[in-house]
């Protein structure tokens, strides 16, 4: 018998991205910004959870590690 090919709906958030609110982009510099995508153990949280545009979620993960390079933010958070 052949296999049904079940795929999955792309979830899309109802929040706005804030970044394209306010018409900035997230900079490493700015940490209260750069914790919209983190979590509690400093983790990088997925768009569909931070309500980030697709655009602004790459620049921000890319910021995020920037800022741990720099010492700026722990890569973890001990519990």
């Amino acid at each position: 018998m052949a296999r049904r090919v079940v795929r999955k709906k792309p979830r899309k958030s109802n929040k706005p991205c804030p970044y394209c609110e306010k018409g900035m982009t997230p900079d490493f510099r700015d940490l209260e910004t750069l914790k919209v995508g983190l979590s509690k153990k400093m983790r990088i949280v997925s768009r569909v959870y931070t309500g980030v545009c697709q655009k602004h979620q790459r620049m921000l993960s890319r910021e995020i590690k920037r800022a741990r390079h720099l010492a700026l933010i722990p890569f973890v958070q001990k519990s």
